[in-house]
């Protein structure tokens, strides 16, 4: 399984764990063209994090970095079900402000 899925509705639902172990790529650079095209599309997306289960301070690093990606390109980012965890380590790390949590 992906660490993502992309659906129509510009849905991105966050999968497993988000940590140094895992990630590599920015999120950007994961999507395929179609899914870059559709999220420009739309102008928006939400990223579900319902299903992560673990966290550090690399996967709130790339979280902030596939906002800052996803700004970039003018799509506007709303996270939901947002792991305590990852507040947690948002506030401890004082960028709780730039996660847009709905």
């Amino acid at each position: 399984m992906s660490l993502f899925q992309v659906s129509e509705k510009s849905v991105v639902s966050i999968h497993g764990h988000l940590d140094r172990d895992t990630l590599s790529d920015n999120w950007w650079a994961l999507l395929s063209k179609a899914q870059r095209q559709q999220l420009k599309k739309a102008q928006r997306s939400t990223f579900d994090l319902a299903d992560v289960e673990r966290v550090d301070s690399a996967g709130l690093a790339w979280l902030i970095n596939a906002i800052r990606d996803a700004k970039a390109h003018n799509i506007d980012v709303t996270l939901t079900d947002v792991p305590d965890k990852l507040m947690k380590l948002a506030k401890i790390s004082d960028v709780d402000r730039l996660l847009p949590v709905k």
